[in-house]
């Protein structure tokens, strides 16, 4: 983006606002902490709300690109197939949360949960609470994405493995497929 001089905000969710991070850190760092799965939804829906008024439409309404780590889809992932929640009930929980606002692309970086729990041990980076569910509650989300990933429009699964030079390749190869008016011409 910075390349191309392209105006855009970079986001995590949840997060990206005060609020955002208040339910981030109740919701990821919290260990010891239970929450049911539809607290958890409605923190989750709450953030959204939060990032999609204080984020995402005044950078829209500024011509702005908005690229954000996780977004509604992310929810069904986690919220209805990792915890089961129906999917039905979270699809207009999200309407709700978002307004109907929905991006242009999603990229699904797809990697084995080994992979995943391996690059994470390298990193040193201690285990959230959802990741600390376990590999049968991870590869429920991963299957979960997949699966959204064959149904949904506007999905594209990536392989994430490798090194971050030929994910980051993958990425760019994809934005230029998908939008050739602002990413083709030269490489990026």
């Amino acid at each position: 983006m910075e390349s191309r001089e392209i105006e855009h905000v970079v986001a995590r969710e949840p997060g990206g606002t005060p609020f955002g991070e208040a339910v981030r850190d109740l919701i990821l760092r919290e260990t010891d902490l239970h929450i049911a799965p539809e607290p958890e939804l409605l923190l989750i829906l709450a953030s959204r709300a939060a990032f999609v008024s204080e984020v995402v439409k005044p950078a829209l309404a500024a011509g702005k690109v908005v690229l954000a780590d996780r977004f509604a889809l992310s929810t069904l992932a986690y919220q209805g197939y990792g915890r089961g929640l129906p999917l039905d009930d979270v699809r207009d929980g999200l309407r709700i949360a978002t307004g109907g606002l929905e991006p242009d692309l999603y990229i699904i970086l797809d990697i084995p949960i080994e992979e995943s729990s391996a690059r994470q041990a390298a990193s040193g980076v201690e285990l959230d609470r959802i990741e600390r569910e376990g590999d049968g509650f991870l590869q429920s989300v991963r299957q979960g994405y997949l699966a959204l990933g064959d149904s949904e429009s506007g999905v594209r699964v990536l392989n994430g493995s490798g090194p971050p030079e030929a994910v980051q390749n993958r990425v760019r190869e994809l934005l230029i497929e998908i939008f050739p008016e602002t990413f083709g011409g030269s490489a990026l």
